[in-house]
């Protein structure tokens, strides 16, 4: 082997061994991605997802529109833990929602509830992200829906501990869990013995909350959250449908949100568990946003907690 071969080869190996290093170290947490992002991109087969997902160190994935979405993929579910096991990945866990506010949906709601945990253990998840109903659902809008979502949100907790499973709660914006004290209310009344906090960053941040406080307040209820930056931008094109929400959601580190802070909140209290990267938007693509969110990851995070 000549001379400036050798050096070739062992800078192509600096050079990759780099790249490996700059990837998140999935320690006491572990980086997820979500489905969603791809709801807003061409169709291709669901591979494509699990690709980028191993290229840029996101070894988790939340499913969204759960069941639906395994028919969109055509996806069976051995196919998907096949996929999955080729690149050392995981399902993280679903979004789920339903009609949680409406007494007469209750039963439906929680046998959708078992279904999804059902689904999510063949893959060896143990929590359940829940949405609340929108703020336009029928009787969304009254404190006797407000009870019983939160009623519905305690049972969903008592059926996924039967399972090993936690569940907690997923603030939105336009959702029935939007604003600050509608977090506070709906946290002051489910038990924390059965239903956690999941947080958004960005819609906590969005809906007026202050990120860091809401990390602070109900750290020790905090299972599962997801990171997602955000700074209120008024999109080029108006007309299009949640413009300003869309225009409003950036890549770790380029919005308004303190994620050193609240990665300093996990640290104290020794989080371990799934922390999601939910992008909505990805301005050059979803390759490039999860490896700058990943170097983010990577020089930002983990030297304060891994």
């Amino acid at each position: 082997m000549t001379i400036a071969r050798r050096q070739f080869l062992a800078l192509l190996g600096a050079t990759l061994a780099s790249a490996a290093a700059r990837l998140p170290a999935n320690k006491n947490i572990r980086w997820a991605l979500s489905a969603n992002l791809w709801n807003r991109w061409p169709a291709g087969p669901f591979t494509d997802i699990l690709d980028v997902m191993r290229d840029t160190g996101f070894i988790g994935v939340r499913m969204t529109q759960f069941p639906g979405i395994l028919e969109k993929y055509s996806l069976t579910v051995s196919q998907l833990q096949s996929e999955l096991s080729k690149r050392q990945l995981h399902v993280a866990t679903i979004s789920f929602n339903g009609q949680s506010q409406d007494p007469a949906q209750q039963k439906k709601v929680l046998a959708d509830a078992k279904q999804a945990i059902e689904f999510l253990k063949i893959f060896g998840a143990d929590h359940l992200v829940v949405f609340p109903p929108s703020r336009t659902a029928a009787g969304a809008n009254t404190e006797a829906g407000f009870k019983t979502m939160c009623e519905t949100f305690n049972h969903i907790g008592e059926l996924a501990g039967t399972y090993g499973f936690r569940a907690g709660l997923h603030n939105h914006l336009d959702q029935m869990v939007e604003k600050p004290d509608e977090i506070h209310r709906c946290m002051a009344m489910t038990d924390p013995k059965l239903f956690d906090f999941s947080p958004d960053t960005a819609h906590l941040h969005l809906g007026g909350s202050n990120v860091v406080e809401m990390f602070e307040r109900y750290k020790h209820r905090i299972t599962f959250m997801d990171y997602k930056d955000a700074k209120w931008t008024e999109p080029p094109d108006p007309k299009i449908k949640n413009a300003k929400f869309f225009a409003s959601i950036y890549d770790l580190g380029d919005g308004e949100i303190d994620f050193p802070a609240c990665h300093r909140i996990l640290k104290e209290v020794k989080y371990k568990g799934w922390n999601c990267v939910d992008l909505d938007v990805a301005r050059n693509g979803p390759l490039d946003s999860f490896q700058r969110c990943g170097r983010y990851i990577v020089e930002k995070l983990e030297p304060i907690y891994v």
